[in-house]
């Protein structure tokens, strides 16, 4: 009686059992549908302390990569050579390696990295003397021993360097307790401000308007003590304390001092008018987000809400703020020209005198001016912090 042959395709698919496996490999008297396992395409190459596998498998799902008795378990659904399959192999290392490999799976294949116990250089992957056929060498990364050891080298004498210049900079003996220094003060401005907007807030629902007009007797004494202590964040630029540019801090301090200490300090009718509320009330607003945001950039923590908030409620605020001060110069212009206070009187034939007011009507200007440079400002950070990233051209 005469054997049947395989028919060519059959033999095509039939491959040699996995690698240390024996005749029992297929699990004793498997059923007779079960058919040999598919083995994909495997690459790699070595470097002297790690083992680098290429699996050629495209849309990978359900990777179960182990490494038990120094044998390498592989098993997964992918598109391989053979369509769309279950793929599986084993190696076993020719020396030890470390029992945990690194996965990194992509949409044309799977990454495979391996540590090994003991730095050096192998003859060949495999225990085995006969490689494989689904192994060959991945020409991509292949490096003879030689080039291997040059590029050791220079990965030490780059690591070597780079620790030679961190040890030349300088270390700043005073870091922590600058540090501690701006923690404190953005806390103590925080915490002032929000004394402010708390008890404006309050007394605006107890007292509805009439709260607009006493605003200045209430409030003025913290008002005065923040902005005083805010003339620190123009010291803290000009040392170079925080990376913030000197201009728009010099412009915002100086602003506000100029509203609180000559226009509303200085002139008691302007005390009682109801547009002080809305300035103290704009200030203490932005203040309120921007000081914790400034705390907490101290101490390397960033919070994405308060982020958004820092840099997304200065755009509606910071031009009613504006809008508020200029309403309180123009307020002021005819009392300080009726008063003459501050006017400068000249010694000269023509009796010249340089009405304050005037000056006020300059200030004026430059105000829009100020919010303008500060609002661009602003608006670069803006876009810095939480503007859409730039995506790679193709």
């Amino acid at each position: 009686m005469r054997t049947a042959a395989l028919p060519p395709r059959a033999q095509a698919h039939r491959e040699p059992p996995p690698l240390g496996a024996g005749p029992a490999a297929g699990g004793g008297g498997g059923s007779a549908m079960a058919g040999p396992s598919l083995r994909p395409h495997v690459h790699w190459a070595q470097r002297h302390r790690e083992l680098y596998l290429r699996v050629e498998l495209s849309d990978v799902r359900n990777p179960d990569i182990t490494i038990t008795d120094n044998v390498l378990h592989f098993r997964a659904q992918g598109h391989g050579a053979k369509g769309d399959n279950i793929y599986e192999f084993q190696i076993e290392f020719l020396e030890p390696v470390e029992p945990k490999p690194v996965c990194r799976v992509t949409q044309r294949q799977l990454n495979i990295t391996v540590q090994k116990k003991e730095s050096n250089w192998w003859e060949r992957l495999t225990k085995q003397e006969k490689r494989p056929l689904f192994l060959a060498p991945d020409f991509d990364r292949w490096l003879d021993e030689s080039d291997a050891e040059m590029e050791l080298r220079e990965k030490e004498e780059e690591k070597i360097s780079k620790m030679k210049i961190e040890s030349r900079v300088p270390k700043d003996p005073f870091k922590h307790l600058k540090k501690g220094y701006l923690i404190m003060y953005n806390l103590v401005q925080f915490l002032g401000f929000s004394w402010i907007f708390v008890n404006m807030t309050v007394r605006l629902f107890i007292l509805g308007k009439d709260s607009f007009y006493d605003t200045f007797h209430t409030i003025s004494d913290m008002m005065y003590f923040c902005q005083t202590l805010a003339l620190m964040e123009v010291v803290n630029s000009l040392i170079g304390l925080v990376r913030s540019p000197l201009i728009p801090a010099i412009i915002q301090v100086f602003g506000r001092n100029f509203i609180l200490f000559v226009v509303l300090g200085s002139l008691e009718e302007m005390q009682s008018k109801a547009v002080v509320f809305f300035v103290f009330y704009f200030w203490s607003i932005i203040e309120l987000f921007r000081y914790p945001y400034y705390m907490l950039s101290c101490i390397g923590i960033e919070w994405k809400p308060l982020t958004w908030l820092r840099y997304t409620t200065w755009i509606p605020l910071y031009p009613l703020g504006g809008l508020a001060e200029a309403v309180c110069l123009i307020q002021s212009i005819p009392i300080f020209s009726e008063t003459g206070k501050f006017s400068l009187g000249l010694p000269n034939p023509l009796n010249v005198t340089i009405q304050f007011s005037f000056l006020l009507q300059l200030y004026l200007i430059a105000l829009f001016l100020g919010i303008f440079v500060n609002f661009r400002y602003l608006y670069k950070q803006r876009k810095q912090h939480l503007g859409p990233k730039k995506r790679k051209m193709k």
